[in-house]
């Protein structure tokens, strides 16, 4: 059973950047996809990027191309998303979820190749 705690959001003002941390325990961090998903108020919780176990491979979704970077720390058991030129659309509950299942990048990007899944980390963006 594996375990995720995200940790590293906050307010911040547009333009400005943070960095997520998700801490993993309770099972082999090495052989997880991790993902980062994020849902904001009123809407359906999306696809934001994924980090494969086997090579490192990254995913990303289009709004946040060029912006953030999804990486993997395994001797630390952690993933991370920088998250750089915030915008207020960016404002939503961040989550971070890890699959072992046997994918590519392209195919994390669905929530239900995700087993298990952290409590969540708020993200506010300011105008």
């Amino acid at each position: 059973q594996v375990r995720l705690v995200e940790s590293g959001g906050g307010l911040v003002q547009a333009g400005g950047s943070l960095r997520l941390s998700c801490a993993a325990s309770g099972g082999a961090f090495t052989s997880y996809n991790m993902g980062w998903f994020r849902q904001a108020p009123e809407k359906e919780r999306e696809f934001v990027a994924a980090i494969t176990w086997s090579d490192s491979k990254t995913a990303y979704t289009d709004s946040v191309k060029g912006r953030f970077t999804i990486s993997r720390d395994n001797a630390a058991n952690s993933a991370y998303l920088q998250m750089n030129s915030l915008r207020p659309t960016d404002t939503a509950v961040y989550y971070c979820a890890a699959s072992d299942l046997w994918r590519d990048a392209a195919g994390l990007t669905q929530d239900s190749s995700y087993a298990y899944w952290g409590q969540g980390t708020q993200v506010t963006v300011s105008s």
